[in-house]
């Protein structure tokens, strides 16, 4: 006699529980997986940041590759295929942030880039004034200008105001300048 032996009539019971068991998990399978709303939301709102942000000038291959992630995820929506749908749509968001950070890159390059020539213009316009400037010097000084005139000293008191806070004052020795190794005064 077998210690596990089957009792008369179980290849019919046996099946039954069998048939029952693949019904069950069929129909936990299909329902286990609920529709990826907010990770198609999140997507989208991903999307439309990047393209905000300029992403069709500074990379429009990151912002394509987001975008046809998107509408594969908008299909397998359409299907009920959930988990491919969440899957599709978080690759979607985040090729869409990549694009969002480059086009920020981008346009953060090419505002150095504008900084950059309008400061080689600007130094230039400066070096013509210069040199103009220059040329001007050798020549009179027309009839017209104004005499300019010195400022006058500050008052006495003004120059013996104590110190303000934060300042020090200079010792009331005088020093003396220092003298070079060659004998003059620098």
């Amino acid at each position: 006699m077998y210690i596990f032996s089957p009792p008369a009539g179980s290849p019919r019971r046996i099946r039954t529980v069998i048939a029952v068991l693949v019904l069950a998990l069929a129909l936990t399978g299909c329902a286990s997986v609920p529709p990826p709303n907010d990770s198609m939301n999140q997507a989208q709102n991903q999307l439309q940041m990047a393209r905000d942000a300029g992403a069709a000038d500074y990379a429009p291959v990151d912002l394509g590759f987001a975008q046809d992630k998107f509408q594969q995820a908008q299909a397998a929506m359409a299907e009920r295929k959930y988990a491919d749908a969440a899957s599709l749509a978080e690759e979607s968001r985040a090729d869409a942030e990549l694009a969002q950070a480059k086009a920020r890159l981008g346009a953060a390059r090419a505002q150095i880039q504008r900084k950059v020539q309008e400061n080689t213009r600007l130094r230039q316009q400066g070096e013509q004034a210069a040199a103009a400037g220059q040329t001007q010097d050798a020549a009179p000084a027309p009839a017209s200008a104004p005499p300019t005139e010195d400022m006058p000293a500050p008052s006495s008191s003004i120059l013996s105001a104590p110190p303000a806070d934060g300042f020090q004052t200079v010792p009331d020795a005088v020093q003396q300048p220092a003298t070079n190794s060659q004998g003059g005064q620098p």
